[in-house]
């Protein structure tokens, strides 16, 4: 008999019997939980399309982290919360801040990488309350490549990100 995992996504307990210990968040996500937002790129952890937050319970608070969804083993997200960049806006009209960030900043060009890059910046942007500096911009971004847009805008973005209040995350 599998013992049920049980994680918080879209501000919901999801509980589900995991039958393979090797399935992957990323191919949860986008098979069973229908959330594509979450790209496949390489695999392997190095690119960072894949990229989502996990929340932690940290005394009162979540802490997040950004993790690669390709090497993420599903069952290892019991107790956790997990928010994708499909959480993130409440409408096309109500982005999050990192969100509107990228697009006024035009950080996006294919958009393969965009999630990804919004994921690493969302978590970036839960651990602070000011605009970060350029090292640690930098740092949060190491796991993300673009080979279309640029650094330039992507960054710009991360600096203006926290001019903007953020709208409450999207519970479907």
């Amino acid at each position: 008999m599998q013992t049920p995992i049980r994680f918080v996504m879209g501000g919901q307990v999801q509980e589900v019997v995991v039958t393979d210990t090797t399935l992957t968040l990323l191919y949860w996500l986008r098979g069973s939980a229908r959330r594509p937002g979450t790209k496949e790129g390489c695999a392997e952890g190095d690119c960072g399309a894949c990229t989502v937050a996990i929340g932690t319970l940290a005394g009162d608070s979540v802490t997040y982290q950004a993790v690669n969804a390709c090497i993420q083993f599903l069952p290892m997200l019991d107790g956790k919360e997990l928010v994708t960049v499909e959480d993130l806006a409440a409408s096309d009209a109500d982005l999050h801040p990192v969100q509107h960030a990228m697009v006024t900043e035009h950080a996006s060009q294919c958009g393969f990488c965009t999630p990804g890059f919004v994921m690493s910046l969302y978590t970036l942007y839960q651990t602070r309350d000011t605009a970060p500096a350029r090292d640690e911009i930098n740092t949060a971004l190491a796991g993300n490549l673009c080979r279309c847009t640029g650094y330039k805008p992507i960054i710009a973005a991360a600096e203006s990100m926290f001019s903007l209040p953020a709208p409450p995350l999207n519970r479907r």
